[in-house]
């Protein structure tokens, strides 16, 4: 009787993997949530959620498309200064203007 007790239990099997992916779910879940919610509203307002701040109301790009409509600068000043913002701020000329 005690051989038939012995080959019954070989051991916890391929089983035993699964508790850890459990724990690694349960771990990236929760650092997903937190940088969602709690860590995100910590930012310094100035700071962007989005593409810094080559995106926004107040970036470079939209301020210099506002000057441009009012007729501060002319139309080459515009593509000038624009190119250089591009060559800062990462945005391509596929995007259109400003």
């Amino acid at each position: 009787m005690n051989t038939l007790t012995t080959l019954a239990y070989d051991g916890p099997g391929p089983w035993i993997l699964f508790f850890p992916l459990i724990w690694a779910a349960v771990v990236v879940f929760a650092v997903t949530v937190l940088r969602r919610t709690v860590w995100r509203a910590r930012r310094a307002p100035w700071q962007s959620r989005v593409g810094g701040a080559a995106h926004g109301e107040q970036s470079p790009i939209a301020v210099l498309g506002r000057r441009f409509a009012s007729g501060e600068i002319d139309e080459d000043e515009y593509w000038r200064r624009l190119s250089v913002l591009d060559e800062q701020f990462g945005r391509s000329l596929k995007d259109g203007p400003a």
